[in-house]
């Protein structure tokens, strides 16, 4: 029987994102694919800033920004005729703790190349046509059976294997929710000719329905995306995509050059009813279900990676179990926040924008962020810790906060020596935070701020494995 600290199921954006994390920590981790390859379509095409920050850490994010373009303005469309254009977003200043201030657009397809090209770089491997049909777990492990008749003990198992998770069938974790649109929809990419790709063209229709037409960046190739007339059935073939695309708008069926992928789904929001069970967890879709409006399931997802992966190294190294407990209670409850959020801006209620970047995704309330000071400033325990220029003195060289940061590591601000090993530190936290000592958890967030290095540092190293 095979053998593994970590098997994750599905190659998609987070299980990628998990590999990667895992490998750049030398964990011994196996990640496995239903499907014979990576997923083929554009579905997930918004990076959101947090993400790209994410990025940035796993050593992604030039190949990301050289793959990706800005979010066109969307310019609408009746009867033939160009009658306005709008922006998608809110515009907003972002400060100077923000590297990266706008959402990017890039088909999902091709961050999972490039996800899968840096698990590969690192030593990692994806095994591809292993559908997994059941497990069963001990105090000690988990037994993974695979329709091929082999079965891999891990010490862990992660479900990122989508909304209609195996894993989660067989954890039997129910989940909860509503559907948020009762229209059918349709997504596909193909090619066209007519239509330039300045522009995110919308082809509004009186029933309410409606037909929007992308162009993918770095690509020749548009997202199409279609709320079809409520108990209508829609036909993803590719001769129905050209009809469609002929019903809807100002071009002929045979304007559509070729049609690479097409699927459809009803929108809704569902929320697994636990994100643990046992020594297996559910990540991404498979944990949480959400509209594809303001491009916040992706990112969610994987944000849910960069959580639990460091959390899974140091428990194999030595920090105490519990340390996975803060999994679900962290990401569970910003799952639910954000599926409230892109809920509302699939029914209008929102707007793209401040609100869905995902910079203010924090865990304040969270067991794992500890707050000691009497009068905290703008940055406390459990926010996101901004970028920074910082100063070049005490052996740290001048230049960006996430520079420092980048790495597997934790960093301690406000200290002249480390206070134990894998701790990088700096003589003093950037005025932007206010005054005081921050301990920077690996995924970015601050787990603990006090007025000084004290004993109370000292026991949550302790707590978290740094000893």
């Amino acid at each position: 029987m095979e053998t593994t600290d970590v098997l994750i199921v599905g190659a998609g954006p987070t299980g990628l994102a998990l590999g990667i994390d895992l490998a750049r920590r030398g964990v011994a981790a196996r990640l496995v694919e239903r499907a014979d390859a990576l997923f083929p379509g554009s579905r997930g095409k918004g990076i959101q800033p947090r993400t790209q920050e994410v990025f940035d850490d796993l050593g992604v994010i030039d190949a990301v920004l050289a793959s990706s373009g800005p979010y066109p303005d969307r310019m609408v469309w009746r009867d033939g005729e160009r009658v306005g254009e709008e922006s998608m977003f809110e515009r907003f200043e972002p400060d100077a703790g923000t590297p990266y201030p706008a959402p990017r657009m890039i088909p999902q397809w091709r961050t999972q190349e490039i996800l899968y090209a840096r698990l590969t770089e690192l030593g990692g491997k994806a095994a591809f046509g292993r559908e997994v049909t059941g497990l069963t777990q001990d105090a000690d492990g988990v037994d993974v059976a695979f329709a091929d008749g082999t079965t891999v003990r891990a010490r862990y198992v992660v479900g990122a294997d989508g909304g209609r998770s195996g894993i989660r069938r067989a954890l039997g974790v129910g989940m909860t929710g509503e559907t948020v649109d009762p229209a059918p929809f349709v997504v596909a990419d193909l090619r066209l000719r007519g239509l330039d790709r300045v522009y995110w063209h919308a082809f509004p229709a009186a029933d309410g329905s409606i037909l929007g037409l992308c162009p993918l960046a770095g690509t020749e190739e548009f997202q199409l995306a279609a709320r079809l007339p409520e108990g209508s059935e829609p036909d993803v073939s590719p001769d129905g995509v050209r009809e469609l695309v002929a019903r809807y708008t100002h071009l002929a069926a045979e304007d559509v050059t070729e049609v690479r992928w097409s699927s459809e789904f009803r929108p809704r929001a569902a929320l697994a009813d636990r994100f643990r069970v046992g020594r297996v967890f559910l990540a991404g879709d498979a944990a949480h279900v959400h509209s594809p409006a303001g491009g916040q399931g992706l990112n969610t997802s994987v944000q849910d990676a960069y959580n639990l992966g460091w959390k899974l190294a140091a428990v194999r190294n030595g920090a105490p179990e519990t340390l996975l407990e803060t999994y679900e209670e962290e990401r569970r409850a910003n799952a639910a926040a954000v599926l409230e959020l892109s809920t509302g801006v699939h029914r209008g209620e929102v707007q793209r924008g401040r609100a869905t970047v995902q910079l203010g995704v924090g865990y304040r309330d969270s067991s794992l962020s500890a707050e000691t000071r009497t009068d905290p400033g703008p940055v406390r325990a459990g926010d996101r810790a901004p970028d920074a220029e910082v100063s070049g003195d005490a052996g740290v060289s001048g230049g960006r906060l996430f520079d420092l940061f980048r790495g597997p590591h934790w960093t301690l601000l406000g200290a002249t020596a480390p206070p134990r090993a894998g701790v990088r530190t700096l003589p003093s936290a950037p005025e932007s935070y206010g005054p005081g000592v921050f301990l920077i958890r690996p995924d970015g967030y601050v787990g603990w701020a006090g007025e000084t290095a004290t004993e109370d540092l000292a026991a949550y190293l302790d707590g978290v494995g740094i000893r």
